[in-house]
């Protein structure tokens, strides 16, 4: 059993069906991460990149893309006036919570073949695994590029 390629396929899976779900109110995944991130928090773009694991320039394409939609704006950080804070419009929320009953349709669907106590502990341990020692980012000479998101 190779458990990279088990969770590289479960994955690309996960985005390929959110992508073409989330087409419908006009979002990608990760746009919709970005929002659903900033949305109820006071957050400077690096610190919503960490947290959704995007690097700086993705991160920089991805509020551009949401200020022109008017889903989101950058506001200056009143703390550090090279930082800038995201916030969510009003018509962000709106979208963030029409995606959001996209997102939850797209999971529970993926995991209706299991039973609850199996996605429980499906959820807990990629949790477990996530938080582990695998959560700090391992030296290497080259670090594998991570597919696109749509």
């Amino acid at each position: 059993m190779d458990l990279g390629l088990l969770l590289s396929q479960a994955s690309h899976g996960l985005n390929v069906e959110m992508t073409a779900r989330l087409q419908v109110v006009g979002i990608t995944p990760r746009a919709y991460c970005v929002l659903r991130t900033a949305l109820d928090q006071t957050l400077s773009q690096g610190e919503i990149a960490t947290a959704c694991d995007l690097d700086k320039t993705t991160m920089v394409v991805t509020i551009d893309q949401l200020e022109q939609a008017g889903w989101a704006r950058r506001v200056s950080c009143p703390g550090d006036r090279r930082a800038r804070l995201i916030e969510v419009t009003p018509a962000g929320r709106k979208l963030v919570a029409r995606a959001g009953k996209i997102v939850d349709a797209v999971q529970a669907d993926l995991l209706a073949e299991l039973p609850a106590e199996q996605r429980e502990a499906l959820f807990a341990a990629l949790q477990t695994v996530v938080a582990g020692s695998q959560s700090a980012s391992a030296v290497c000479d080259r670090t594998p590029r991570r597919r696109a998101a749509a």
